[in-house]
């Protein structure tokens, strides 16, 4: 399926939890529009509307009532997600390259050109943020524990390696590191309560939420990864960058499932819906496009290469438009 919209690169997206009215995915694009979608048909639901710059940034807390965008407009927002009102407005002194909610939605954490993660209380919006400690550089990536509310996961655009923090404690170091070489973490993903998913250089690894331990060898992949996701139930991860495909990778091997073309740019952000039936991507096309997951490795052939019939049947109709 291609979900059509945007105007410009997307280069953040993220899925909600199974609620009681579905499963919704956020996208956040440099046109300065982040859209609400439909998780499961890709259908467009609402534009959030009033930034004045690109947004870097996009997510939904569990129940998918509330969402936060980070903006080059140097704001946070959170947004009403059954209306698209906007509720909180957060002012920043530089560019907000990432944003994410605890895990009750009490709090929001925020980071970017100001090199330092800021943590608002949601319950006392007109307080003040509580800072960590200033950095050596922009914070790329900022990931709350979906299980722990004391920990935040975050790295930097200067250098490579994951800082986990504890929020109990804001005037020390990280509590611990995860030490992922010198190549810059581009993407980080609670994929459960026990293990985080990152993406650095041409390296996919998986660590021990708790402790930052490996829990198995990083996967090298031939091309420059921005982006990886992993679903446990069905044993399978997927990667995308600087390529412009879409690759499904068997989690305990390694081995190359299948490729999915059809993007005409690089792939920013690649995330698994709950339970892992599709996968989505996000291109500096504008374009959404979301994949079938096989049910079982394909038979015969090592790759399966090419485009799903959904999103091949789509790229006939794009070509006849």
């Amino acid at each position: 399926m291609v979900c059509h919209g945007h105007s410009r690169p997307i280069v953040d997206l993220q899925y909600s939890p199974v609620t009681k009215d579905g499963v919704f995915i956020v996208s956040a694009s440099k046109d300065g529009k982040p859209m609400l979608r439909n998780g499961t048909t890709g259908d467009w639901i609402g534009t959030f509307e009033g930034h004045k710059g690109a947004v870097w940034s996009a997510c939904l807390n569990a129940p998918a009532t509330l969402a936060a965008t980070g903006s080059a407009d140097f704001t946070a927002k959170v947004w009403d997600g059954l209306t698209g009102d906007q509720v909180y407005e957060f002012g920043h002194k530089h560019i907000v390259r990432c944003v994410s909610f605890s895990p009750d939605s009490a709090k929001l954490c925020t980071g970017g050109f100001e090199k330092q993660l800021r943590i608002y209380d949601l319950t006392k919006p007109e307080a003040d943020p509580v800072s960590l400690p200033k950095q050596s550089s922009a914070v790329k990536c900022a990931k709350w524990s979906t299980e722990n509310e004391n920990l935040i996961y975050t790295s930097l655009a200067g250098e490579g390696g994951v800082a986990v923090w504890d929020v109990r404690d804001t005037t020390s170091k990280a509590a611990f590191c995860f030490d992922t070489g010198k190549d810059v973490v581009t993407s980080i993903e609670l994929s459960s309560r026990d293990v985080v998913t990152t993406a650095s250089g041409n390296q996919v690894s998986f660590w021990k939420a708790e402790t930052g331990d490996k829990v198995k060898d990083s996967c090298t992949i031939p091309f420059t990864v921005e982006s990886a996701s992993l679903c446990e139930e069905k044993g399978y991860f997927a990667a995308g960058g600087e390529d412009m495909w879409v690759h499904l990778y068997d989690y305990k091997t390694g081995k190359e499932i299948a490729q999915n073309k059809g993007h005409h740019g690089p792939v920013h952000c690649v995330r698994f819906a709950p339970g892992g039936d599709s996968y989505a991507s996000g291109s500096e096309d504008g374009t959404i496009r979301i994949w079938s997951t096989p049910s079982s490795e394909p038979s015969g052939s090592e790759v399966s290469a090419g485009t799903t019939a959904a999103s091949a049947e789509a790229e006939g109709s794009e070509e006849s438009s």
